[in-house]
């Protein structure tokens, strides 16, 4: 069977920097729902359209096909006291609801004396990626997946821009 609209495709995927440097791997096949449902990033699933089981498709994404362009902008510098006593960098806050970063999630970059530094770009904002992609199975989707337009399985995937 061949990668088409309305097919669930499971893959195994290497998320790498555009000089070859292993970002990420998955550890068990990933699945999506082919056609159009937004699940995967267009150029990808361009990619995969009409390929069979074991093909293997190499798909360089700049960042404005993938998580975006760096937004200095999505900087914040607050106060140390506006957070818990246990605070390191890398931990994750979401934006204040009903405020104007409602939905955003902060990751901490800095600490410095009374200050903080956030930061809600995603963490590979701003990267030309290079994805590679094997093909390990393709069936059928079933008339309730592709009511929902996603694959009805734990282990499929979303992979693609969030607003």
């Amino acid at each position: 069977m061949q990668v088409s609209k309305n097919t669930v495709v499971s893959l195994d995927v290497e998320l790498a920097d555009i000089w070859g440097n292993s970002i990420e791997r998955s550890d068990a096949p990933l699945q999506y729902m082919h056609g159009g449902h937004g699940n995967v990033f267009p150029a990808i699933e361009a990619a995969l359209e009409g390929r069979s089981v074991k093909d293997r498709v190499v798909v360089r994404l700049e960042p404005e096909d993938a998580f975006g362009d760096y937004d200095e902008n999505l900087l914040r510098v607050e106060e140390r006291s506006k957070f818990p006593d246990e605070l390191e960098v890398g931990m994750r806050f979401e934006g204040d609801p009903g405020g104007d970063d409602e939905g955003r999630f902060f990751t901490v970059t800095d600490i410095a004396e009374d200050k903080v530094v956030l930061d809600a770009n995603h963490p590979l904002a701003g990267m030309a990626l290079k994805i590679t992609c094997t093909v390990v199975e393709v069936r059928p989707a079933t008339a309730g997946e592709i009511e929902n337009g996603t694959a009805d399985d734990p282990d499929s995937m979303i992979l693609r821009i969030l607003p």
